[in-house]
């Protein structure tokens, strides 16, 4: 059996509650006044699958961020980069990105083994300064079981270099994240080798950049900081909730939703 067919433990599905998004969200925005506007933009910009603008979209990008928690709810966001297309959209549902050979700790699959939601977060700073957010449930597969089914994947264009295992991603939310307070960014033209894909040249991969290995050496073992319970986490939640100010009044023009990016009325 291969390493990544047995996923291991997953967390059942909640039932889902008839508005877009979590019961949390929808306490903080009767608590903080914004229950209409966050309705507006569920109505307006939230789909559950992606349009044909979204496709082209991701086909595209070069990186993502990517967000898993364990099932404890102890959370890990990380960087996925690649050439254009690397994130490939299998369908307008489903989504599916390929595992390299990195630092051998494996912080997201470790996550997705035992609670399948992951958050997507593609930020264009070059072109368009729009943002894309997919919601969903990941799904670990072998690189042999995933070219099987989906044959029209192309080999990959780095000589020597192959996926160990591919995440897929059955997309539940997806939509746009605001213009308003991207940067907008330019490549540079550098000389000299490309990307390092794959390298495992300590110096390429950034070497001991924040100092940590000569920190380890004076801390001695590691040792991790207490779990809090889930009762006390939700008291502390209350807490921080009940700390909030509502807030009534109306954000203004400036506040107001961007409509046109990512619409559910765009049409291929």
């Amino acid at each position: 059996m291969s390493t990544f067919e047995h996923t291991g433990y997953r967390q059942p599905t909640p039932a889902r509650t008839v508005r877009p998004g979590s019961d949390g969200e929808h306490q903080v925005q009767r608590r903080m006044g914004t229950t209409d506007r966050a309705d507006k933009f569920y109505d307006e910009q939230v789909l559950d699958r992606l349009n044909p603008r979204m496709r082209e979209f991701v086909a595209r990008q070069e990186m993502f961020f990517l967000a898993t928690a364990d099932r404890h709810g102890e959370c890990d966001n990380t960087f996925r980069a690649g050439p254009p297309g690397f994130l490939h959209v299998l369908d307008d549902r489903t989504l599916a990105y390929p595992e390299y050979r990195g630092n051998g700790v494996h912080a997201s699959l470790g996550n997705i083994e035992e609670n399948a939601h992951v958050g997507i977060l593609m930020m264009d700073f070059l072109r368009d300064r729009i943002g894309l957010h997919v919601n969903g449930r990941a799904r670990i597969v072998p690189d042999d079981a995933m070219r099987r089914v989906h044959a029209e994947l192309p080999g990959d264009p780095v000589p020597g270099r192959r996926a160990q295992a591919w995440v897929e991603v059955t997309v539940e939310e997806a939509y746009i994240h605001c213009a308003k307070h991207i940067p907008h960014l330019r490549k540079v033209d550098r000389s000299g080798p490309g990307r390092a894909w794959g390298t495992d040249d300590v110096r390429r991969k950034g070497g001991d950049f924040f100092g940590a290995a000569a920190d380890a050496q004076d801390r001695g073992p590691y040792v991790p900081p207490p779990r809090a319970d889930a009762q006390t986490w939700r008291a502390e939640a209350e807490k921080a909730l009940e700390r909030a100010a509502p807030r009534t009044a109306d954000a203004g023009a400036e506040e107001r939703e961007f409509h046109g990016w990512f619409h559910r009325n765009v049409t291929a």
